[in-house]
C-alpha cells in the first residue's frame, strides 16, 4: 500500500522524510522532519533562523490553510537608513546593491528567524510527532557530518554577479563561519568532502531537549542577541518574541476550470494567479509548448506581473494591496489585449543590475490518506553570519527591500519583503491534483507558473512538466535555458526582443511537484539540484 510521496531537492533530507512516512507519521510530519535536515545539508539555502511559508490541506482534519513566515525587518529599523548608500538595483528585481554591502552581508542583513518557530506550530497543531521525536536525523548528520554534494559546491563557488560580493564569502569571510565550511588552509570544501557541524548538532539538541522556545527566550537567544548586538546588528529580544507564524486562508483563483490556492502577499500567490488569468484569454495548447509565439506571450504575461509586483505589492500590514484588481479576470483580460496587439510591457529598474544567487528550498509531501503539505523556505540572501558555537546561519533578507521610502518594498520596522515564494496546490474540482513550489528568488512564480501550464495546457507529467525547457521574463530581457531552440531565439529578436541565453539547460527557479491522477501519484524533482522523489 502506498503510504506517499515526498519530493525535494535535498536526497539525505527526502530519504529521512520517507522514513516518517513510513512510520506512520502524517505529511505534516514528513515536512518537518524533511525541513529540519535540509538546513543541516543545505545550510545556505535554508536554516532553523530563516524564513517561508507552508501551505497545509489536511482532508483527515477537516483543515486548509496557510502560515507566513517571512523575515520581518528589526523593530529598530529606519525607513531612510540606507536611501544615502544605494548603488543601483538588481536588474531582475531581487534587491539594491548599496555601499558596503550592508543590506546582504553581515550582521545588518539579518530580520526575524521565524521559520523554527513555525516548524513548531504546525507539529504541535497537525502533525502525530513532536520537535523532539523528528530532530534526531537533523542532529546525526550535524554531528556525524554530509557529503558536499555538487549543488552546494557549485553554490558557493559561483562568480560574483552586479556588484555583490562573491557567494564564497558566505563560508569563507567571518570567522565563526569559516570555522565549519573550510579547510585548516582556508581553502572552502570540495565535492565529496564530509561536512561536520557539530555546533549544530548541539544547538539542534538544546531545542529538542528545552524545547523551541530555548531560541527565542532562553540560553540560545540571549546568545543570539548579544553576538548581534556586540556587532552592530539591529535584532533584539523584542524582535525574537515576534517571531510566531501568521496564519491565512489560502488566496483562491481559477484557471481553465481548475482551482489554484495559494499565498497571500508578501508572498508571490498574486503574481502566479494575475499571470494566470492573462494566459487564460489565449489557447496556448493551440500555439504549441515553447513556440516564438508561445514564448512571447508568456513573456509578457510575467513582465506585466512582474510591474505590478515592483508597483503595487507590498507587506499588506504596511501597504494597501490592490487585490481585487490584481486577481481580476477582467483587469486580466485588458492585459491579454495589449498582448494581442503585440505591446511591449516595460520593466523599469534603477540604474543597473545583474541576475543574483537563489538561496532556496522547498519540500512537497503527499501523505497515504491525502493530506498535502508544500513548504518553500530560505534564508534568502544567506547573511554569512554564524554566531561562534551556535553552528547555523542567519538569513539575509534585509537584501531585498527597497532602501527608498515611500515604496511598497521600503523599510520599516517589523515590515516584511515581498517575496516570489509561492507554495500553490490545483485542484480538480475539490481534489488536489498538482502541489507544489520552488526555490529560486525572483524566479520561482515563473517556474512555478511553467509548470503548471505545462501540466494543465499539455498534460504533463510531474517530472516531464520540471524538466521541459523554461524562460523568464523579470525585466525587459527575455531570458532562456540552453535548449530552447535557436530558431525561436532569432524569431524573438526579430521581433525586437532582448535576449539572454543561459549556458544550463535547466534554470529559472526548482519547481519539486506531485501530481495525483486517477489516485495515482506522480513526482518531480528539478534536474538542477541534486534532489529526487521517493513514493513510500
Amino acid at each position: 500500500m502506498t503510504k506517499g510521496m515526498i519530493t525535494a531537492p535535498q536526497p539525505e533530507a527526502v530519504e529521512v522524510g520517507a522514513d516518517v512516512l513510513r512510520a506512520g507519521g502524517n505529511a505534516v510530519d514528513a515536512a518537518i522532519a524533511c525541513a529540519l535536515t535540509q538546513t543541516v545539508v543545505d545550510p545556505q539555502m535554508c536554516g532553523i533562523a530563516g524564513f517561508g511559508n507552508i501551505q497545509l490541506y489536511l482532508p483527515t482534519l477537516g483543515i486548509h490553510t496557510t502560515f507566513d513566515f517571512h523575515g520581518r525587518s528589526p523593530l529598530a529599523t529606519k525607513a531612510d537608513m540606507w536611501e544615502h548608500l544605494i548603488e543601483h538595483e538588481a536588474l531582475d528585481g531581487w534587491g539594491f546593491i548599496l555601499k558596503g554591502r550592508v543590506n546582504e552581508f553581515g550582521y545588518g542583513a539579518i530580520t526575524t528567524p521565524r521559520s523554527l518557530a513555525t516548524f513548531d506550530e504546525v507539529l504541535r497543531r497537525f502533525g502525530t510527532r513532536s520537535m523532539a521525536e523528528l530532530l534526531p536525523p537533523a542532529i546525526a548528520y550535524a554531528e556525524e557530518g554530509f557529503k558536499v554534494r555538487p549543488h552546494i559546491s557549485h553554490f558557493w563557488n559561483l562568480p560574483p554577479t552586479a556588484g555583490r560580493d562573491a557567494n564564497i564569502t558566505m563560508v569563507n569571510k567571518l570567522p565563526a563561519t569559516r570555522k565549519i565550511y573550510c579547510k585548516d588552509d582556508g581553502s572552502v570544501l570540495a565535492v565529496g568532502d564530509v561536512l561536520r557541524n557539530p555546533d549544530m548538532g548541539k544547538t539542534l539538541l538544546s531545542i529538542a531537549e528545552q524545547g523551541v522556545e530555548d531560541f527565542y527566550t532562553g540560553d540560545i537567544a540571549q546568545k543570539i542577541v548579544t553576538d548581534i548586538e556586540a556587532h552592530g546588528g539591529l535584532i533584539s529580544h523584542a524582535d525574537l518574541a515576534t517571531c510566531a507564524p501568521e496564519e491565512n486562508a489560502p488566496l483562491w483563483g481559477t484557471y481553465r476550470g481548475y482551482r489554484i490556492a495559494t499565498n497571500h502577499p508578501p508572498g508571490g500567490g498574486v503574481m502566479l494567479i494575475e499571470m494566470l488569468n492573462i494566459l487564460e484569454n489565449f489557447d496556448l495548447a493551440a500555439i504549441g509548448h515553447n513556440s516564438p509565439e508561445y514564448i512571447r506571450i508568456v513573456a509578457e504575461a510575467m513582465k506585466i506581473a512582474t510591474i505590478d509586483k515592483d508597483t503595487k505589492v507590498g507587506d499588506p500590514k504596511f501597504y494597501n494591496v490592490p487585490m481585487e484588481e490584481l486577481t481580476s479576470k477582467a483587469y486580466a483580460a485588458q492585459q491579454a489585449d495589449k498582448i494581442k496587439r503585440g505591446e511591449k510591457a516595460n520593466v523599469e529598474r534603477l540604474n543597473n543590475g545583474g541576475q543574483e544567487s537563489k538561496n532556496t528550498t522547498q519540500v512537497t509531501v503527499v501523505d497515504a490518506d491525502g493530506n498535502c503539505v508544500t513548504m518553500t523556505h530560505t534564508l534568502g540572501q544567506p547573511s554569512g553570519v554564524v554566531t561562534d558555537g551556535l553552528g547555523f546561519m542567519y538569513n539575509g533578507a534585509m537584501t531585498v527591500f527597497d532602501p527608498r521610502p515611500g515604496r511598497s518594498g521600503s523599510l520599516a520596522p517589523g515590515k516584511a519583503r515581498f517575496t516570489a515564494v509561492s507554495p500553490t496546490i490545483v485542484f480538480d474540482k475539490d481534489k488536489p491534483m498538482l502541489i507544489l513550489g520552488a526555490p529560486g528568488a525572483t524566479y520561482i512564480t515563473m517556474g512555478n507558473l511553467q509548470v503548471m501550464l505545462n501540466v494543465i495546457d499539455f498534460g504533463m507529467s510531474a517530472q516531464e512538466a520540471i524538466s521541459a525547457p523554461r524562460i523568464a521574463a523579470t525585466s525587459n530581457i527575455i531570458e532562456l535555458t540552453n535548449r530552447i531552440l535557436r530558431s525561436t531565439e532569432n524569431d524573438l529578436v526579430a521581433q525586437g526582443y532582448p535576449v539572454f541565453r543561459h549556458p544550463v539547460s535547466h534554470n529559472f527557479a526548482w519547481v519539486h511537484a506531485i501530481r495525483i491522477k486517477n489516485g495515482i501519484l506522480d513526482g518531480g524533482a528539478d534536474p538542477a539540484t541534486d534532489g529526487m522523489v521517493l513514493e513510500v
